[in-house]
């Protein structure tokens, strides 16, 4: 089974994004290529992950270097791209290095933005897409069933996805320490600015409530406080709003400041000490440095927001290497298991060998026993199965320990050998 397992696609780490777009299928080529595969006899399982970030075929064949240039043919075809232009941008993992990338991937180990929570959905979506197309078999099923496991273990056991990693995360961030929870903060977004813009859903996802929405051009506002379900108000209205929210977000394309120390200091006296927390993502800034002197109130800029990104990345790498190690002991232990599956079918054979053997001999003793009473067909079965159990405890452990070891091929193929076993039964062929 190891050996027949395979992961081979291009990512952020070695192919830009214009190549990466152009193999973005939609659900319907994906259906079509993987049923076609498998149709085909090129792979006995496969799946497909495509995301902005990464395209990967995740398989089980007899030749994977053919299924993945059969797969990856079928895709650049779609879009004009030939497989020679591809070649140099895909790796290939084999056997426990494709369990190990499996693991990392649905882990987000290996994203772009280490420790992001998309991946793993990604992941459960394209896993879902092949199991609707049947082109999943025991292999796929339990490595990624596995992968997921171990993804969780990941986000429970460390914290590589707890610290925030974009400017408008660490704003959120910054803002629930300084209330200790958003639900129920009001929130005032001055401008339109893409940051500024995501900081503000960020904080409504929180539960932010009410949302004001302020901009120079009203058709502006209005569109953006509908988006957000909030208010648009005037922008020559921006003091009184003041008074009322705990949160700005400032993010427009002024050249000087729009919120002035005095400015906000005369709408101090209306908040009775309620804490003033404004967030500045525009360059030039929008709000006075010496606002950050009065009282009770906050003020971060981009350097800030950006100097707490660099202190959260920091952490998630140090997180990341406890992710790591967790990962190469689940590797460890499902490589494990996967080489008892391969044993498990020549088990099986020889058992069934045995008892045919068993059941023919037990019909022939019975034969020359026409007079036989139930207590001594009893004690003929009994007799029987106990011999059958005794020949096969041999066997059975040795399949077992050879396959922790490593050398279970060799036992496999004796074993068959020696009992005349039937190859689809235990010679080592994967289902």
């Amino acid at each position: 089974m190891m050996e027949r397992l395979f992961v081979a696609g291009l990512s952020h780490h070695t192919a830009p994004l214009a190549v990466r777009e152009q193999l973005a299928l939609d659900e319907d080529k994906l259906r079509e290529i993987v049923s076609d595969l498998v149709g085909r006899g090129t792979c006995a399982e496969i799946m497909i992950l495509s995301t902005c970030n990464r395209v990967e075929v995740y398989g089980v064949a007899d030749v994977p270097g053919e299924a993945r240039s059969a797969a990856f043919r079928q895709m650049g075809a779609q879009r004009g791209i030939g497989l020679p232009t591809l070649e140099p941008l895909l790796y290939t993992h084999g056997g426990v290095e494709a369990v190990q990338h499996a693991f990392r991937v649905a882990s987000s180990l290996d994203s772009m933005v280490l420790g992001e929570p998309q991946i793993l959905g990604q992941v459960k979506d394209a896993f879902a897409l092949a199991q609707a197309c049947r082109t999943v078999g025991p292999v796929l099923h339990s490595l990624m069933s596995q992968a997921f496991a171990v993804a969780k273990r990941v986000r429970t056991d460390t914290e590589v996805g707890r610290h925030a990693v974009s400017v408008s995360f660490a704003a959120v961030e910054l803002a629930r320490k300084i209330f200790g929870g958003l639900d129920g903060r009001s929130v005032l977004l001055v401008g339109a600015g893409e940051m500024g813009e995501l900081a503000a859903r960020h904080l409504v996802e929180e539960g932010t409530l009410p949302v004001y929405v302020a901009n120079r051009t009203w058709a502006r506002a209005e569109a953006l406080a509908r988006d957000l379900a909030g208010t648009a108000v005037p922008f020559e209205e921006l003091l009184p709003v003041l008074a009322q929210v705990d949160i700005v977000i400032t993010s427009t394309a002024a050249p000087e400041p729009i919120i002035r120390a005095a400015e906000v200091e005369r709408v101090l006296h209306a908040r009775r000490g309620r804490p003033l927390f404004l967030i500045d993502i525009a360059v030039p800034r929008n709000v006075e440095p010496a606002v950050n002197a009065l009282d009770g109130v906050f003020v971060y800029d981009v350097d800030d927001l950006r100097s707490v990104v660099e202190a959260n990345l920091r952490e998630r790498h140090r997180q990341a290497q406890r992710a790591e190690a967790l990962v190469e002991r689940e590797v460890t232990k499902f490589a494990a298991r996967l080489r008892d599956l391969e044993v498990v079918p020549t088990i099986v054979s020889l058992r069934e060998k045995l008892e045919e053997i068993r059941r023919a001999e037990v019909a022939r003793a019975l034969a020359r026993l026409p007079g036989a009473d139930p207590a001594t067909r009893e004690a003929l079965e009994a007799l029987s199965q106990g011999l059958v159990n005794k020949v096969l405890h041999g066997p059975t452990v040795k399949l077992r320990d050879s396959s922790r070891a490593g050398h279970h091929r060799r036992w496999i193929e004796f074993i068959s050998e020696l009992f005349g076993l039937h190859p689809r039964g235990g010679a080592g062929r994967e289902p």
